[in-house]
């Protein structure tokens, strides 16, 4: 089951409205059953500087400065247009893709690829564009891996989905999710999230929030 992050994250207004519709509707808030947690549509653009943007996937909370918010888990940025660029907080790490042999700049995951304790993370990557294994592609989306310490200070294992423009200078996070169970594996979607699979299910996993800094 997958629930959302919507309500919570305060950025994302344009859902607010969705989130009060279900909660009137009865829609329960403390779903045990619930392990997917699903940001949502955010498409968010990603600043074409050193910095790019620092986010806590758990919280929703970003920034696009030096002033990372509290618990900053994943980070794409960068001034190229040939390399994405993603940086890696203390705990965290990105996927490489398992088609890839030891390429760690091999950050693009194909659908139905799980994410989870089995797969290779390593820290900081710099991916080329291109057309192999692994690489980013001008005018297309895809997805990458991500583990992070979540506030259960356990390991979570998430994806999130990039868009692409004409070059690397040009990306946006579209939406992302992460497994609210420690250690447990999440598969990238083919290619998003089932229908109905993003209704707003509750707010399970939502109480807690980040005291790493």
């Amino acid at each position: 089951m997958i629930i959302s992050n919507n309500c919570q994250n305060s950025r994302l207004n344009s859902h607010f409205a969705l989130c009060a519709a279900a909660l009137a509707t009865g829609v329960a808030v403390g779903n045990a059953n619930a392990t997917v947690v699903y940001s949502g549509a955010i498409n968010m653009v990603i600043p074409n500087t050193t910095d790019g943007i620092y986010m806590n996937v758990q919280t929703g909370a970003w920034s696009s400065t030096t002033t990372t918010p509290t618990g900053w888990d994943v980070n794409p940025y960068g001034t190229s247009t040939t390399v994405v660029s993603l940086f890696a907080a203390t705990g965290t790490g990105y996927m490489r893709n398992p088609n890839a042999g030891t390429a760690t700049s091999a950050t693009r995951l194909d659908a139905g690829t799980v994410v989870g304790p089995s797969a290779f993370f390593y820290g900081n990557s710099t991916a080329t564009m291109g057309s192999g294994i692994g690489q980013w592609s001008a005018n297309s989306s895809g997805y990458f891996g991500f583990k992070f310490i979540a506030a259960d200070a356990a390991t979570h294992y998430g994806w999130m989905q990039l868009s692409i423009g004409a070059d690397a200078g040009t990306r946006s996070i579209v939406q992302y999710a992460w497994e609210n169970v420690a250690n447990a594996s999440i598969t990238v979607p083919s290619p998003v999230p089932a229908p109905g699979a993003v209704a707003l299910l509750g707010l399970a996993g939502f109480a807690k929030r980040r005291r790493r800094s």
